[in-house]
C-alpha cells in the first residue's frame, strides 16, 4: 500500500525500519541529538562550584559543571591527552578541578589544562588549546540546554519557538515561573522503546480513553481522542466536579502566583523537539527529559515541579505525582508493546494515522527531513 492508495482521512506513518534499524538511529544521533539544543540537567541540581552531572547526548558524553564564578558550563567528557573519559560517575562534586584517572591530566572548572605530569618540561603545550572541548549551553525554564554543533541553531526559534507554536506566545509559559519552582519528586523510567514512539504517544490522545482512565476522569475532553496539542493555545479543561490535578480529582495546592485566570483549571502539554515534554497545570508543572540510548531503549527523567513553599513545607505531593506517574507507566507500557511489532513484516511499510493524529505526520516529516541527507 502506498500513500496514494489510502483514503483521504488517513496518512501513512514511518515504516517500521525507522524504529529498529541501528543505522537510522545513528543518523538521528548525528543529525538530530548532536545538532539541536538538548535539555541536559536541572540547573538547581548543580547549586555550588564543582558540582557536575554527566549526560549522554547522541554519541557523546557531556559534563555539565558549576564554575567558580557561579556559571554553568558544558564540556565533552574526554581527556585531550589519550581520550579517556574523565568522569565515569553520573554526578558528583570536585573541589577545584577534574583529573583524568589515566595519566592525571588536570583541568580547572573553566576547562583549562592546569596540570599534567612533566607539563613544565613541555612549554609548547598550549593549556587553553588542549583544554576540555567546550559545548554550547543556554539556561531556560530552570534547565541547562546544550548543543554539540559547531554553530548551534537559533535557541529562540527552535526551543522558545516550539512553545510559541503550541501556546501562541512566551508569556503564557512565563506565568508559571518554572525556573523558580523546585523538584518535589523525580522518577526515572527505563523504556524499552524507540524515542519516536514516545514522542508520538505524547502528542496524541486517540489512546486516552483506552489506557488512561484516571486522566480522562480529570480531563473529560480527552476521552474524545483529541489531544490538547492539536489546537494552538488550547488547554484541556478540568471536569466540573474535579478540584485539582490529582489521581482522585481531589484538591491540589494553591494556584501558582503568576498563572492567569484563563489558565486556571486547565492543562497544557508542549513538545519541544527532539526530547522534551512540558505539562502545565495551575499548581505545578511536569517536565520530561528524554535520553535516547539505542534504537529500542530510551531513558526518561520526569520532574514534578512545585512552588518553593510547597516543597519546603514538606506537604504531601503524592496524589498529584501519582496521577501523571500512572499516565507515564500506561504510556510507556504501550510504547514497549509497540516496539517489537516495528520489526514485523506486517509493519514493514508502516501503519496509518487517523485525522486526530495528523499532526504526528508533521513530526514524521520533520524527522525524515533532518536525516534525509
Amino acid at each position: 500500500m502506498t500513500a496514494t492508495d489510502l483514503p483521504a482521512s488517513l496518512i501513512p506513518t514511518l515504516p517500521g525500519q525507522h524504529y529498529t534499524d541501528p543505522a537510522v538511529f545513528g543518523l538521528e544521533q548525528s543529525k538530530i541529538f548532536e545538532q539541536m539544543w538538548f535539555c541536559a540537567v536541572r540547573s538547581a541540581d548543580l547549586p555550588t562550584p564543582g558540582k557536575f552531572e554527566k549526560v549522554q547526548v547522541g554519541r557523546e558524553s557531556v559534563l555539565v559543571v558549576r564554575g567558580r564564578d557561579g556559571q554553568l558550563r558544558a564540556f565533552l567528557n574526554i581527556c585531550r591527552h589519550r581520550g579517556a573519559q574523565i568522569c565515569t560517575e553520573d554526578s558528583g562534586e570536585v573541589k577545584r578541578a577534574f583529573q583524568c584517572p589515566y595519566h592525571a591530566w588536570t583541568y580547572d572548572l573553566s576547562g583549562k589544562l592546569i596540570a599534567a605530569p612533566n607539563l613544565t618540561s613541555m612549554p609548547d603545550v598550549d593549556r587553553v588549546q588542549y583544554g576540555l572541548v567546550p559545548v554550547h549551553l543556554r539556561e531556560w525554564l530552570g534547565y541547562a540546554w546544550v548543543c554539540l554543533a559547531d554553530e548551534p541553531p537559533s535557541f529562540e526559534e527552535d526551543v522558545m519557538g516550539a512553545v510559541v507554536e503550541r501556546l501562541g506566545d512566551l508569556e503564557s509559559i512565563d506565568r508559571y515561573d518554572l525556573d523558580t519552582l523546585e523538584v518535589g519528586r523525580r522518577i526515572t523510567y527505563d523504556v524499552k522503546a524507540n524515542w519516536k514512539l514516545i514522542v508520538e504517544n505524547f502528542m496524541e490522545c486517540y489512546h486516552c480513553a483506552t489506557i488512561h482512565p484516571e486522566l480522562t476522569e480529570v480531563l473529560p475532553e480527552f476521552a474524545d481522542g483529541y489531544a490538547a496539542q492539536y489546537y494552538v493555545g488550547h488547554g484541556a479543561e478540568f471536569g466540573g466536579d474535579v478540584k485539582g490535578f490529582t489521581v482522585d480529582g481531589s484538591e491540589g495546592f494553591e494556584k501558582l502566583p503568576g498563572v492567569a485566570d484563563d489558565q486556571d483549571r486547565r492543562y497544557y502539554a508542549i513538545t519541544i523537539k527532539p526530547s522534551v515534554f512540558v505539562n502545565l497545570v495551575p499548581d505545578h508543572a511536569i517536565f520530561h527529559r528524554m535520553f535516547p540510548i539505542a534504537e529500542d531503549r530510551t531513558i526518561v527523567v520526569c520532574d514534578w515541579l512545585y512552588s518553593k513553599e510547597v516543597v519546603a513545607s514538606g506537604k504531601d505531593v503524592s496524589r498529584s505525582v501519582e496521577l501523571f506517574h500512572r499516565v507515564n507507566e500506561q504510556d510507556f507500557e504501550a510504547c514497549e508493546r509497540t516496539q517489537p511489532a516495528m520489526s514485523s513484516r506486517a509493519y514493514a511499510r508502516g501503519g496509518v494515522l487517523v485525522p486526530s493524529e495528523h499532526h504526528i505526520g508533521a513530526f514524521h516529516e520533520w524527522v525524515t527531513g533532518r536525516i534525509a541527507d
